[in-house]
């Protein structure tokens, strides 16, 4: 029987630091041709993302399951990397040279980090950590052309969508993974055309026990990783039994194995200054739009059962989310990397 390795993010504990991101990046897409690269990602919302404008760009499925192609994101949209002035201010001595681009960018990854929505005293952001979610009806594979050639297979073992880039080089396609992908988070390869590339799930680290990079790393202990149908560990329990462990946008249809804690709202300030508590600042069209209408119902309980923590009552749900042991989040993964050979 297929199983599906899954994480959830907690993105109330998500403090936008990047960790995950800069690990990500260290370990996988430091390379010449990659250097756009972000498997990993940590963008604020609301915001335009990167690509930028990806949730508008189409793909996955359709209501009757059909296969939808959407745009392909240019390097533009995904944020070219910059090239700075280096020579003339470490070499060339002139008093009046400061460090900036050689190009003026136009977007990035990140560009409007903490920026956010909402006007004045109302206004907000959350962090949403991006990576590929390993779905369970994955458009990118069904879209590859060289799938039958083994170019891009989901994984019985474990669900995770891999991707031979040798075999992918060969097929010569025109990225029609990337266009098929809603989240766009698969990326071309500038020096190698026809080549794409994604996150692995840091195939190589689970392969001797050892949790990917940016659930190990992540220092606000938001992310878990294990398998599904493990009725015990955190990730059944978030997602099956509590319930408040959400995919982003189900309406693409591709059935997501990467769940969301969604934010937790302070309320709404009126324009005496006092707090209406029966008003979230983040707006609850918002979440759903993102989360779907299961977001009422997580946000509801989560509400509760912290409650329940301030009474001094014991809440199972609150005790998984703290996550005292931090080993707790690995799963079925739980090798310091440090102990294992051969790791990235």
């Amino acid at each position: 029987m297929a199983r599906q390795l899954a994480t959830v993010i907690d993105i109330n504990k998500c403090m936008g630091c990047q960790t995950c991101t800069v690990a990500c990046k260290v370990a996988w897409t430091n390379y010449k041709g990659m250097d756009h690269m972000w498997w990993c990602k940590v963008n604020t919302m609301p915001g335009r993302g990167s690509p930028r404008d990806w949730e508008g760009m189409g793909g996955g499925y359709d209501k009757e399951g059909r296969l939808v192609l959407g745009k392909l994101p240019t390097l533009a949209e995904f944020g070219e990397a910059c090239e700075f002035n280096y020579n003339e201010v470490f070499y060339e001595g002139s008093p009046e040279a400061y460090l900036h681009p050689v190009e003026k960018p136009s977007w990035g990854p990140n560009w409007d980090e903490d920026i956010g929505g909402g006007e004045h005293p109302n206004s907000y952001l959350f962090y949403l950590p991006r990576r590929c979610n390993a779905c369970s009806s994955p458009p990118c594979v069904e879209a590859c052309p060289g799938r039958v050639h083994g170019v891009m297979v989901k994984r019985e073992e474990d669900g995770i969508i891999a991707l031979d880039d040798e075999k992918c080089e060969a097929t010569k396609c025109q990225y029609e993974c990337m266009r098929a992908c809603p989240y766009k988070v698969l990326y071309a390869h500038t020096s190698r055309p026809s080549v794409a590339h994604k996150c692995n799930f840091c195939l190589p680290r689970l392969e001797r026990g050892v949790a990917p990079c940016c659930v190990r790393q992540c220092p606000g202990r938001c992310v878990w990783i294990d398998y599904l149908d493990n009725e015990e560990g955190a990730i059944y329990k978030l997602v099956s039994d509590w319930k408040v462990a959400l995919p982003l946008h189900p309406e693409f249809n591709t059935s997501p194995n990467v769940y969301y804690v969604p934010p937790l709202s302070p309320p709404r300030i009126d324009k005496n200054g006092n707090f209406d508590l029966d008003q979230p600042r983040i707006p609850m069209d918002y979440l759903r739009s993102l989360f779907g209408s299961g977001v009422d119902h997580a946000l509801n309980t989560l509400t509760a059962e912290r409650a329940r923590q301030r009474r001094g009552e014991r809440s199972e749900l609150m005790d998984i989310l703290i996550a005292r042991q931090w080993t707790e989040l690995l799963g079925p993964f739980p090798k310091d990397p440090s102990e294992v050979g051969g790791q990235r």
